[in-house]
């Protein structure tokens, strides 16, 4: 991803009452790993509650090796006047992104999609999406995938709203009885790019 994308927050939620703030999609900086742990921490925090101990352990565990591994295509950040409040992996296979190339991905997949509790609400996560539509297309492909749980309903309803389907075929379970849906996103097709 070459270019920079700005936004006004205020032409996506003229009624925010933010004044005019600047959304800034970019690649992460080689020197930000320990700023992307921390909004991802920070983002995924409400789940601690969902989650037994061990579990929470295991997935902060999982963040922190995912912010110093380079097995990505880009790790891209949205930067809100100046700070850091969301960030989404970009990875070209279900190889790259879980070690899994038995999965069959092939295209880009998206993981650790998070924003932080005050920039929400404000197209953050859209945006931060749409910039991973545009990347997978620049790289040619024409699938962009997802894996999610029942736990993030939220990120769910944001998923299917932007046009995302389940992909069945590409779903599995973890920790012995936790189903991991996979979605997917037709680039051709997409509202995104439009």
């Amino acid at each position: 991803m070459a270019n920079t994308e700005r936004q006004s927050t205020d032409s996506q939620h003229p009624n925010s009452g933010t004044g005019s703030r600047e959304l800034i999609i970019r690649e992460a900086a080689a020197n930000e790993g320990h700023l992307l742990e921390a909004v991802l921490y920070e983002a995924y925090s409400q789940y601690e509650q969902e989650l037994p101990q061990d579990a929470w352990v295991v997935y902060k565990a999982g963040i922190a090796e995912a912010t110093r591994k380079s097995s990505t295509i880009a790790k891209l950040v949205a930067e809100l006047d100046g700070e850091i409040v969301g960030s989404v992996f970009v990875y070209d296979s279900s190889e790259t992104a879980y070690g899994n190339a038995a999965l069959g991905i092939h295209s880009p997949i998206i993981r650790l999609l998070g924003v932080t509790g005050k920039a929400r609400g404000r197209g953050v996560a859209t945006e931060l999406i749409r910039a991973s539509v545009k990347l997978a297309r620049e790289r040619g492909a024409d699938t962009l995938y997802l894996h999610t749980s029942d736990m993030m309903g939220s990120a769910i309803r944001l998923y299917e709203r932007l046009g995302f389907e389940r992909a069945l075929d590409k779903e599995f379970m973890t920790g012995g009885n936790t189903l991991v849906k996979s979605y997917r996103l037709k680039l051709a097709d997409t509202l995104l790019l439009q």
